[in-house]
């Protein structure tokens, strides 16, 4: 027995002895540095590969650790181009508007009309549209950018359907840039818009007091199939009931007939409206397709190079 207390003695003076004479033992800890390349370069990747969601989080991180960095104004530009190229138009307006607000950087600022511009436009906004135009006009001094705004104010009226005020928009451009955009073939196209085949909603009216004749003159000739089988077929069982005597059946088929045959001529004239906004927007592709050249003001050193590209097709 007391051999065994004396072995125990013994083991724990020795396990105090190795705690005390023992290296204390070295926890690695491993430390992530973030650099401010890196997690730009690691921003503009998401955003070239298209995933703007996530290029607006690392574009949102390198401006929180890092923002005196001179690339943090480029980055707030970004972030409001990922909602606008992500489909998110509405925060886009808001991210493009806060720098027009904030930025002193006057080149983003112009670009950042411009795509507020076009954000509204997207949300068929295009009162507001016109208005960011023309503030940036009011805005700058160059020469370049506000015949860009003009022109670009051109195509919003355009769309608007208000023609007039898409001319005057285009003729605002300055001498110097009118070759640039083009102008003479615009004004040529446009003009072919007198030669569109329009319907006139009252002759589709009148025409349709003989059932399916309006939509046939609207070129819906399935509708007027259709129109004309339901009209002759409820007429002809009013008159059904009427010939046997069966006055209730045949005022009750004459009532429904009535409201059919008003919704035939309806019908008609709204099928003219249609067909004529389908001419439009079809004509207004075409100018797009044939006419809009997509310009970008970009500066290099100290002077300007006006970029173009053109959307022809044939």
């Amino acid at each position: 027995m007391e051999n065994s207390k004396y072995w125990k003695v013994l083991v724990t003076a020795l396990g105090l002895l190795l705690s005390v004479l023992a290296p204390p033992l070295v926890h690695a800890q491993t430390t992530i540095v973030i650099k401010a390349d890196d997690q730009f370069q690691f921003a503009e990747t998401y955003f070239a590969k298209g995933e703007y969601y996530r290029a607006i989080g690392e574009y949102e991180r390198f401006m929180h650790f890092f923002p005196q960095d001179p690339r943090v104004a480029m980055a707030r530009y970004k972030i409001g181009l990922s909602y606008l190229k992500g489909a998110r138009f509405t925060q886009a307006v808001q991210s493009f508007h806060a720098m027009i607000e904030e930025c002193e950087d006057a080149g983003l600022v112009m670009k950042s009309y411009f795509k507020m511009s076009e954000s509204y436009v997207k949300l068929k906004q295009f009162s507001n549209a016109l208005s960011a135009l023309d503030g940036l006009i009011k805005k700058s001094s160059d020469l370049d950018v506000k015949d860009k705004a003009y022109y670009k104010r051109g195509w919003i009226y355009l769309e608007m359907d208000q023609w007039e005020k898409a001319r005057a928009s285009f003729d605002s451009i300055s001498p110097k840039n009118r070759d640039t955009y083009r102008l003479k073939q615009l004004s040529d196209d446009m003009n072919k818009k007198e030669s569109l085949e329009t319907k006139n909603p009252a002759t589709a009216g009148w025409l349709a007091v003989v059932p399916g004749a309006g939509h046939v003159y609207c070129e819906r000739y399935r509708d007027a199939f259709i129109a004309f089988l339901l009209n002759g077929a409820m007429i002809y069982a009013a008159y059904e009931a009427f010939d046997h005597d069966n006055e209730g059946l045949g005022g009750l088929i004459a009532f429904f007939e009535i409201g059919l045959y008003s919704g035939n001529i309806y019908s008609a004239v709204n099928s003219a409206h249609k067909y004529n906004r389908k001419q439009k927007r079809d004509f207004f592709q075409y100018l797009k397709d044939h006419s809009m050249v997509e310009a970008s003001v970009m500066r290099l050193h100290e002077g300007q190079a006006l970029a173009l590209s053109y959307r022809i097709t044939f």
